[in-house]
């Protein structure tokens, strides 16, 4: 029987992790009378001696807490254990160091919050350890694969919806093109739902192929009709144009976004300017759907320990939390079905996709 468990979090930051440790610790201790030990700056506490690790106290962890953004505990989305960076520049496999420090805390299971990278590093991390290993799938990019949402995902849509509502007003008052350029490193999630909630105009996601004159074609046709003003989203990976980004003429640090407002100010005549979210997407007070779907998936990640099912993934379908063996997840992404219900109802709105339909 499982006592003692611990838990971490893997990857980038997002809103919800803190409701996530707070459900796990909560329902460890009042469901089963289990100690849970949050591991310090994700796989990189492991590797301190002693390890980086505080015991979650259940009477500290108040209601507060799930209305905090980020994770108390620490993240990391570096440092590789089987390929660590060492000062002098080498790689050295350092997995065998960071199991040691589990064995050194005791732990009978452990839950890891991570996206699909995270996820995958931490099964094969504890897989020759016998240390049982449940997932929990959190991610802006709402891209891990079998699960409808990620804690993160619906705080990220929120401000990137917030952003076009508030950049609406002042494309109009200076008849500008606004461009909002939204994170989405493999998959168009963020922008095609805070597209049509924002009520943009365009937006382009790198599931479906798109051209820069598609897109100049729709504008000129908005202000055919009166229209002075246009919201474009889009995608940091929606660099699917046939028109590639020109190293000449964009800095490296320039993203999409910038590109493609420069490019339609040429083409249209009209001022354009580009905004980018970025981290901002990341840290905020957790919307309610967030912290609803973070304290469901923890408390089950702590019900499947109970159970022995090791190996497996916490998930939301179908509006119930369901758990997915973790074999089936590690390696696939989820991206944006380009026949699916947002996409139709993107295209029924008359929102241009930059696609030749």
């Amino acid at each position: 029987m499982t006592k003692r468990i611990g838990i971490l979090t893997s990857g980038g930051d997002c809103a919800g992790l803190n409701a996530t440790i707070r459900a796990v610790a909560l329902r460890a201790h009042h469901g089963h009378g289990w100690t849970t030990i949050g591991l310090r700056y994700g796989t990189l506490g492991l590797l301190e001696r002693p390890v980086e690790a505080v015991t979650l106290d259940p009477d500290r962890l108040s209601a507060a807490l799930a209305r905090q953004g980020g994770t108390f505990l620490g993240s990391t989305n570096r440092g590789d254990p089987f390929a660590f960076p060492m000062p002098d520049g080498s790689r050295k496999d350092r997995s065998g160091e960071m199991i040691e420090g589990l064995k050194q805390l005791g732990l009978d299971g452990l839950i890891g919050v991570g996206g699909d990278g995270s996820l995958a590093i931490l099964r094969k991390l504890l897989g020759p350890s016998g240390i049982p290993f449940v997932g929990v799938p959190k991610t802006i990019d709402n891209d891990v694969g079998h699960t409808e949402r990620a804690v993160g995902y619906s705080t990220a849509v929120a401000i990137a919806t917030e952003a076009l509502d508030r950049l609406q007003p002042t494309g109009t008052s200076h008849e500008r093109t606004m461009v909002l350029e939204v994170m989405g490193r493999d998959a168009g999630h963020i922008a095609i739902a805070a597209g049509i909630a924002g009520g943009a105009d365009v937006v382009l996601i790198p599931e479906i192929r798109w051209k820069l004159e598609t897109v100049v074609q729709h504008i000129a046709q908005l202000r055919a009709v009166g229209r002075t003003s246009a919201l474009v989203v889009v995608a940091e990976a929606a660099g699917q144009s046939d028109e590639a980004v020109d190293p000449a003429a964009d800095a490296p640090d320039h993203g999409v976004g910038d590109w493609l407002a420069k490019r339609l100010a040429k083409a249209t005549g009209a001022e354009a300017r580009a905004t980018v979210l970025g981290h901002v997407q990341r840290g905020a007070m957790p919307t309610a759907e967030d912290r609803l779907l973070a304290s469901a998936l923890g408390v089950r990640a702590v019900d499947l320990l109970a159970e022995g099912k090791g190996d497996h993934m916490v998930a939301w379908w179908n509006r119930q939390v369901i758990d997915v063996p973790l074999a089936k997840v590690v390696g696939q992404s989820r991206t944006v079905d380009a026949d699916g219900t947002l996409i139709c109802t993107a295209r029924a709105l008359g929102i241009c996709l930059g696609d030749a339909v």
